[in-house]
């Protein structure tokens, strides 16, 4: 279900039902006579309807994250708010662009549509830029940009877990924190990022299916989303005991 789709036609269906009864038959309608009630809805919604549509669109879209694949930047039940304008105004659903204002850089956290399936959004962490070529060692699971090594300090285990490992990774002007599994291997090789897309990877490296996977792989601007920016809400109710509170506000970096 396209929800974009929806919103829009019902933002233009009930604006169109209320300016035609304005213009047409508002004015013939007897003094005290009562509005139909279609007419009435359409009042009603019509500056609502066009609120959200403005919002959702242009400026914020909030998303929840489904799995763990960007941990522990973002949580399972993480309710996220995705910055649309960061990378340029795009027109919904025919996706647009309207407005140039900026590009991805290293380490922006970014919601795009799969390329292999639009309906499906995806979050993960941009690592390469356009005409990067980007090595990740699967023995090693060091990330190499244009043959330079990306910084990485190991932090110790994760929430007392011997196998998972935090690390700190320097990415660009910013650093993040990534999950890695001793004695697992992922996905890894040299990929060369055509111009136009970007090379994405989850946080939770061993764990994520990003562009070192087919059906995912090199991301093109145009299926881009927005950055993400901030979570608002954590909500897992009942499988892990309810809401984690202080993560509510926290900005995504």
């Amino acid at each position: 279900m396209d929800f974009a789709l929806i919103l829009v036609v019902a933002t233009a269906l009930s604006g169109l039902i209320w300016a035609l009864d304005a213009m047409l038959f508002g004015r013939k309608r007897a003094d005290g006579a009562r509005e139909p009630i279609m007419v009435e809805y359409a009042r009603s919604f019509f500056p609502i309807l066009l609120l959200v549509l403005v919002l959702r669109s242009f400026l914020f879209e909030p998303f929840r994250i489904p799995s763990g694949s960007m941990m522990p930047t973002l949580l399972e039940g993480d309710f996220i708010f995705v910055n649309k304008f960061a990378y340029g105004l795009r027109l919904p659903v025919i996706n647009t662009k309207i407005l140039e204002v900026g590009e991805p850089e290293y380490g922006d956290v970014v919601v795009f549509k799969l390329p292999s399936d639009p309906r499906i959004n995806y979050i993960k962490r941009v690592v390469g830029l356009p005409g990067d070529v980007v090595t990740y060692d699967q023995e090693s699971k060091q990330l190499v940009i244009n043959g330079e090594p990306i910084s990485q300090d190991l932090l110790g285990n994760y929430e007392g877990e011997l196998g998972l490992q935090v690390v700190r990774e320097g990415l660009g002007d910013s650093e993040h924190l990534l999950l890695l599994t001793r004695n697992r291997l992922s996905p890894g090789g040299t990929y060369e990022v055509p111009e136009g897309h970007y090379f994405v990877m989850g946080d939770h490296r061993d764990n994520s299916r990003d562009s070192r996977f087919e059906g995912v792989r090199f991301i093109p601007e145009h299926r881009l989303v927005g950055k993400a920016v901030r979570i608002w809400m954590n909500w897992r109710w009942p499988a892990e005991g309810g809401p984690i509170w202080n993560r509510i506000g926290d900005r995504i970096d």
